[in-house]
């Protein structure tokens, strides 16, 4: 039993800069979309997270201006290129604490004109790199026109510092000649599930209750005997949203505590005494949770069961956040509140 949780030192991270998107992607791990508040990361809190992130966060083993999915630090969201002005000054503030391997991640939106200047502005500032995200979510709201101008542009300006997230996903909109948009059911239609056999989807996240019909799904007790400690204490590809929360395994909606003070974080740890949730997924199990649940919350198992652990977790996480804050790794409380794209679903049915 470990009575103190010592959260992971980042070895690399993102940072969101608001959970805000133009777009509501149905896999979407963070549960984005246009109705989260308007709530964008200050500069003040830019500089005190980089400040501390400037002695941990690691290159690419080949070379400290190369970027990579796990290396380094990006910056995120949400749509980063929402606030432009803000992720200039991102990128200054990385800059000049000397972060290796700075890039941002993009679903192109803001492709149209201007486009160039602002990624030469941004590599002026510091930036050495971009992740254009394409995939069938996307294409429902992001014209695939600006999704290939993007590319077209990143690889003049970053060279191979651009990444394509995923390419089997260019590559089969290439192979159709899309132009536009293109609804996720009209996709299933040409390509079929087979057309997503060879990419990651994770089955977390909004994918639990957008996408459940795409994945086999499992009784709860299947999953009883899961403990997330290992999740939780990852050091690579972790998160700090724009309040401050240090997200790790993906785990949205899970905050190991304040990253504006991170340092002090890492070297006091959490006491887990008081954070009752995040006791049950380190020390105990997804059975001892639900469990609690049921009891506390009256939590009822789905019927139709579970696609992942994952899954489980989070239900239960959610029916907890919806009626109660006395439990602050629950943070933050928006992301419970969208997590379909119906919003008429996102209130519980106790």
């Amino acid at each position: 039993m470990v009575s103190r949780l010592i959260p992971p030192i980042p070895t690399s991270c993102g940072i969101f800069l608001t959970y805000r998107c133009n777009s509501k992607c149905r896999h979407c791990m963070y549960a984005c979309s246009p109705r989260w508040s308007s709530d964008w990361i200050s500069t003040n809190d830019l500089k005190r997270i980089i400040s501390q992130l400037a002695d941990k966060i690691q290159s690419p083993p080949y070379g400290f201006s190369k970027i990579g999915v796990n290396y380094g630090l990006h910056f995120t969201g949400g749509e980063p290129f929402l606030n432009y002005q803000l992720l200039l000054e991102a990128v200054k503030i990385a800059r000049d604490y000397e972060i290796p391997s700075i890039f941002v991640e993009t679903n192109s939106f803001w492709c149209v004109d201007e486009a160039e200047e602002k990624l030469m502005e941004l590599k002026k500032a510091g930036l050495e790199g971009i992740l254009v995200s394409v995939n069938p979510f996307i294409v429902e709201y992001i014209p695939f026109e600006r999704i290939e101008k993007n590319i077209s542009l990143s690889l003049k300006i970053f060279g191979s510092n651009t990444i394509i997230y995923q390419y089997e996903f260019y590559r089969q909109f290439k192979e159709i000649d899309l132009k536009g948009l293109l609804k996720f059911e009209d996709y299933l239609s040409r390509f079929g599930l087979d057309g997503l056999r060879w990419v990651e989807l994770i089955p977390m996240g909004r994918a639990c209750y957008e996408l459940r019909d795409l994945f086999y799904k499992y009784p709860a007790e299947y999953f009883f005997k899961v403990n997330c400690r290992s999740s939780l204490l990852r050091e690579w590809h972790t998160h700090i949203d724009n309040y401050g929360n240090y997200i790790t395994g993906y785990c949205g909606g899970i905050s190991l505590g304040d990253a504006r003070k991170l340092d002090q974080l890492i070297d006091e740890g959490i006491d887990l005494d008081e954070r009752l949730i995040l006791n049950f997924l380190v020390n105990k199990n997804l059975g001892e949770l639900y469990k609690y649940a049921v009891k506390e919350f009256n939590y009822r198992e789905r019927q139709d069961g579970y696609i992942s652990r994952c899954d489980l977790c989070l239900d239960i996480r959610r029916c907890i956040a919806l009626q109660s804050r006395e439990f602050y790794e629950l943070s933050p409380r928006e992301y419970y509140q969208h997590l379909t794209t119906n919003e008429e679903l996102n209130t519980l049915n106790i």
